[in-house]
């Protein structure tokens, strides 16, 4: 079983998530970004269950889809470990995301 981890980058896109639904409400903001977050649970014990991100044409990146947000994470390490990298809503574009962010590609 591997160990979750979130990348500070994947912490500040909970932040701004929480921060654009609080401006409507607070209590449904932490509903949803905790939902977020619990949607990666399963990633602990099965790392593999996500799909390869389409765009990125790299089987090193996966992601798992909750609501309009795409939580992108990769495998490292021979035990399996999850480093999710971004939470990106779905109608962003993936490359120019990680081009401008994470400079991956």
């Amino acid at each position: 079983m591997g160990e979750l981890r979130w990348t500070e980058k994947a912490s500040k896109n909970l932040q701004a998530i929480f921060d654009y639904i609080s401006k409507d409400s607070r209590v449904y903001a932490a509903r949803y970004v905790k939902a977020l977050i619990h949607a990666t649970k399963k990633l602990e014990n099965m790392p593999r269950c996500g799909r390869i991100v389409p765009e990125l044409e790299d089987p090193g990146f996966r992601e798992v889809i909750y609501g309009n947000y795409r939580i992108v994470y990769r495998i490292i390490g021979g035990d399996d470990d999850i480093e999710i990298l971004a939470v990106i809503h779905g109608a962003r574009d993936m490359k120019g995301a990680f081009r401008e962010e994470w400079e991956l590609i």
